[in-house]
């Protein structure tokens, strides 16, 4: 079974209105203002997955600064979850800087079906992870409903790009720290965090922290897959950035790198798997 934990789906009103949001969002702007920057409908992401032999996506809309914009790509979420039968699963995005807010919008997705938090935005929603308090409420609504908290997050060296962000290791340490209950997956290999368990310290601190693999064709060689299935082989996950990157390209160049069979078994599905509850999908 293949799960990509990372894909990014856009309703068709949104994808049209690609200047207009822009003007709306400058995070938004920051990743789309260039018209020849990807973005894909439901039904796009279900034909790659087809193209590509993934049998399930994580889904979701962009985290938009404003509340009503996330309302309205949760909208879109659940309804693709739904038409979708199985295929897709949920993930709900929120802006943790209008905490009461996010917080009746994360129960109603919850009641409407979707089985997680993210991919959140530090940067581009105009909040820290070091801000304990304002974060609270969220985390520990996660915590409580078993729901992950997908972040993104960047390594704090190497080139620049449109929405790297400043969401290194140190920062996901305190934020995972601050709130060891509750389940956290970073984004883009948590900037480099998973080198640092080898520091028994800090694999104690990370123990409900997980590793997306979104962008690594980017931004890393390919030895860092083999590298990282060796020190973390439970925790990392295959996920995509879909659309920025072809789904069947991606899955080529990792099973290109001679990762024993179980190992990339982990990678590929079975570790989001164990980590969503869904060994019983088919």
């Amino acid at each position: 079974m293949i799960i990509d934990l990372h894909t990014h789906i856009t309703a068709p009103e949104i994808v049209t209105q690609r200047e207009a949001c822009c003007q709306r969002d400058a995070w938004f702007a920051a990743l789309y203002e260039n018209p020849q920057a990807r973005l894909a409908t439901a039904e796009a992401l279900i034909e790659a997955l087809d193209e590509a032999g993934v049998d399930h996506a994580v889904a979701f809309g962009f985290a938009w600064a404003d509340m009503g914009l996330c309302r309205a790509a949760n909208d879109y979420t659940i309804e693709a979850v739904r038409r979708y039968g199985g295929r897709l699963i949920g993930f709900a995005v929120v802006n943790p800087r209008q905490p009461q807010e996010a917080l009746r919008e994360l129960e109603r997705c919850v009641a409407a079906g979707l089985r997680g938090v993210g991919e959140l935005m530090p940067d581009g929603q105009g909040f820290s992870l070091d801000d304990v308090s304002l974060l609270a409420p969220l985390a520990e609504f996660a915590a409580a409903h078993h729901l992950p908290l997908l972040v993104h997050t960047s390594e704090p060296v190497g080139h620049r790009y449109p929405g790297k962000g400043t969401v290194g290791p140190e920062a996901i340490c305190r934020f995972a720290q601050a709130f060891p209950e509750m389940t956290l997956i970073c984004a883009h290999w948590g900037g480099g965090l998973p080198f640092y368990e080898l520091m028994p310290e800090v694999r104690e601190a990370l123990a409900h922290v997980y590793y997306d693999t979104a962008a690594s064709l980017y931004l890393y060689d390919d030895r860092i897959l083999p590298l990282l299935a060796q020190l973390v082989p439970r925790k990392i996950c295959f996920g995509s950035d879909f659309p920025l990157l072809s789904l069947a390209r991606y899955l080529r160049r990792f099973r290109s790198v001679g990762l024993e069979a179980e190992l990339l078994g982990d990678v590929l599905g079975d570790n989001t798997a164990r980590l969503l509850g869904l060994m019983n999908l088919k």
